[in-house]
């Protein structure tokens, strides 16, 4: 039966072969385990396999994960990513729970963000969300917005923005999958250019995170291929819980 730390090592070897292929050392890209759906075990497994970063597209399940092996003790280290799409009057346990924050696409969010983030606690790091394709009903800034908006949380207090995350559409091959991400690394570069001190590209899931790596990723954000397929209880999301598109 293949266990989770199996899983771990596949997408590992995954990961070094596409930086190889890109020509790129294999630091340059984080690989973030994606846990929405799945148990604090689930995480404790993949812990144990030497993962610490953790990423979670609903706000409740979340928490509830982080408050649990917080009390159990039994994994230091873990560093917890919200990915999902977060509303604005949303945002309180974000603030108060989470180290990153990668699917900010507003400035009322990151306000919200900024006054809710916890005194004496590290600042919030922040990935703006970038919508590269224009898809329908798709979260994310577009390209045009995307300076002013960075421009404003840069200045925000208790938040450092570190870079941009997108999640376009699927697509049927390498090249074409390889192309919407340069678009994300166009915008991040163009960024850089204007001064601003960004040093994380999160692009690039299960299936697609080799066309990621070439394109210029430094984080990927990978579920299923670690932990399996999910299946979702039925009934409506938790009171923090918009419906995501972030799947990994």
């Amino acid at each position: 039966m293949t266990t989770i730390g199996d899983n771990l090592y596949s997408v590992s070897t995954r990961l070094q072969q596409a930086c190889a292929q890109a020509g790129r050392p294999r630091a340059e890209v984080r690989l973030l385990a994606v846990s929405k759906t799945f148990d604090a075990d689930a995480v404790r497994q993949a812990w144990r396999a030497g993962q610490r970063a953790f990423g979670e597209n609903y706000v409740q399940e979340g928490v509830a994960k982080i408050e649990a092996l917080a009390t159990a003790g039994d994994c230091p280290g873990l560093e917890w990513h919200c990915i999902g799409p977060l509303q604005s009057n949303k945002t309180r346990p974000v603030a108060e729970h989470f180290d990153w924050v990668h699917s900010v696409d507003r400035l009322k969010v990151a306000e919200r963000l900024s006054a809710q983030r916890p005194a004496g606690r590290a600042p919030l790091q922040v990935c703006l969300q970038v919508d590269v394709d224009g898809g329908a009903n798709k979260s994310g800034v577009a390209p045009a917005d995307l300076p002013a908006l960075a421009e404003a949380v840069a200045r925000l207090p208790g938040l450092r923005l570190r870079g941009l995350m997108c999640i376009p559409e699927p697509a049927p091959d390498f090249e074409s999958q390889r192309a919407l991400f340069l678009q994300a690394r166009a915008l991040f570069d163009d960024l850089r250019a204007r001064g601003f001190d960004l040093d994380t590209l999160s692009m690039g899931m299960s299936d697609d995170l080799e066309a990621a790596v070439a394109a210029g990723s430094t984080l990927v954000r990978v579920g299923r291929a670690i932990f399996g397929h999910r299946e979702r209880k039925p009934g409506p999301p938790g009171p923090f819980d918009a419906a995501t598109a972030a799947a990994a």
